[in-house]
C-alpha cells in the first residue's frame, strides 16, 4: 500500500485512539477537522449541519478506531468515509427529500474533487508524481480512488462502471507499474 508519511501518522493515531488515547483523537480532530467540515458542508450545504456531521463522525471515529484495518484502506480514506456516510445519512433521514440522482451528484462530485485535490497536492517533480502521471487515467484514478479516498474495489467498480474484475486488474496492473517505476 502506498502510505505518505500522514496517513502513518494518522494510523498511528487511531491505533492509539482505539486503546483509549484521547490526545490520538485531538491530533486527527487538529489535523483533520478543517477538511472534514468543508467535505460534509458540500454534502449538506449548510455549516452548522456539516459541523454536526463533523462531531458526529468523531464520537464514531473514538468508538469504532478498533474497526479500522490498514490492509483494507488508508486510515484518511476511512475517517473521510465515516464523515461522508455521516453525512449522506443526515441527508437521507432528514425532512427534505432528495433525489438518488441529486446524492448519487454529491457522492461523485465529493469524490472526484478529494481525488484531484490529492493529485494536484503531490509535488510535480516527485517521482511519485511522475510514475502516477505515466499510468492511464483508468489506472491512476483507480489506485487514487482506492488509497487517497479508502474505496473497496467493488465501490471503484460502480463508480467507474465497469465490471469488478476489471476494476481489480486496472489497480493491480497499475500498482505493479507503480512498484515498477518507484524501484
Amino acid at each position: 500500500m502506498l502510505m505518505t508519511p500522514g496517513q502513518d501518522d494518522l494510523a498511528a493515531a487511531l491505533a492509539a485512539c482505539a486503546k483509549g488515547d484521547r490526545r490520538a483523537l485531538r491530533s486527527i480532530f487538529d489535523r483533520e477537522a478543517g477538511r472534514l467540515v468543508a467535505i460534509a458542508e458540500r454534502i449538506v450545504r449548510r455549516r452548522e449541519l456539516a459541523e454536526e456531521v463533523v462531531q458526529e463522525s468523531f464520537i464514531r471515529i473514538w468508538t469504532h478506531a478498533h474497526q479500522y484495518q490498514p490492509d483494507r484502506g488508508s486510515a484518511r480514506g476511512w475517517i473521510y468515509a465515516i464523515v461522508r456516510n455521516r453525512a449522506l445519512n443526515l441527508l437521507r433521514d432528514s425532512r427534505r427529500e432528495f433525489s438518488v440522482e441529486e446524492v448519487d451528484a454529491l457522492r461523485e462530485s465529493e469524490q472526484s474533487d478529494e481525488i484531484m485535490a490529492a493529485w494536484h497536492k503531490l509535488d510535480r517533480n516527485s517521482r511519485l508524481y511522475h510514475c502516477l502521471a505515466a499510468l492511464d487515467e483508468t489506472k491512476r484514478r483507480g489506485i487514487l480512488m482506492a488509497y487517497i479516498s479508502g474505496y473497496s474495489h467493488g465501490e471503484i467498480a460502480g463508480r467507474l462502471r465497469v465490471p469488478l474484475g476489471t476494476a481489480k486488474s486496472w489497480i493491480r496492473r497499475g500498482l505493479s507499474a507503480l512498484r515498477e517505476c518507484m524501484a
